[in-house]
């Protein structure tokens, strides 16, 4: 009997996942604010999974340090403890009326952040942040295994001299990708140079180029769908 038990729970969960979408979440601050999934992403991963089964959620905000996704940030001198964790809730809410009804059969975190950490000079604190970060997705989404994109911060401040971490923030991201059986980043130091979608020429700049943040939803998905491939 018990044998029988253990057998439909494991049909159950093989139904489970030939029945289920995958995710994909869209987060971070303007950098990826500025990306048309529509342009790049969404028709990646639809070529590759087929509309039906995928789902793509994209919540992002301008200026927004990591702490305005971690519920468990401690705040420090200056900083309003009201903003803390204001974004991930927001981001949930979007999430959860996406998925309302339907199973999973993956969740893929796309991540385009760090830019007001290097700035504020809060490096130091970003990899146990975005850490929590994931914790709390798998926790509140009900699931097991999340991977997760990094697009590393440009090339846009090496000497540090207007944003103090940058440098850091670049190595923190590329150390939390790299030390995550679930984890990918890819660089973005050609993405800063060309045509904004308004027409000014940029060079080295903070934000992309028009031609750049359709590169960047064309690298998120490569990378998560190499990532759903392993």
């Amino acid at each position: 009997m018990k044998a029988l038990f253990l057998a439909s729970l494991l049909m159950a969960a093989d139904a489970f996942a030939k029945d289920g979408k995958h995710l994909f979440i869209l987060a971070g601050q303007s950098n990826m604010y500025y990306v048309n999934p529509k342009e790049s992403f969404t028709p990646a991963v639809e070529a590759k999974f087929g509309k039906e089964h995928i789902i793509v959620v994209k919540n992002a905000r301008v200026s927004r340090p990591i702490r305005h996704w971690d519920e468990s940030w401690r705040p420090t001198e200056g900083q309003d403890p009201e903003t803390i964790g204001d974004q991930y809730a927001h981001l949930l809410r979007v999430t959860k009326r996406a998925i309302a009804g339907q199973k999973l059969k993956s969740v893929t975190l796309l991540w385009m952040q760090g830019e007001s950490d290097a700035q504020q000079g809060l490096g130091e604190f970003y990899a146990a942040s975005f850490k929590r970060v994931l914790v709390q997705l798998k926790q509140d989404l009900g699931i097991a295994t999340l991977n997760f994109v990094i697009a590393r911060i440009s090339d846009f401040d090496l000497s540090n001299a207007k944003f103090p971490h940058w440098t850091k923030l670049r190595e923190v991201q590329m150390a939390l990708a790299d030390e995550d059986e679930n984890g990918a980043w890819f660089d973005t130091d050609d993405l800063n140079d060309g045509l904004t979608r308004r027409g000014k020429e940029i060079s080295n700049g903070l934000h992309y180029s028009a031609k750049g943040y359709k590169t960047l939803g064309a690298r998120f998905a490569k990378q998560a769908i190499a990532l759903l491939e392993r």
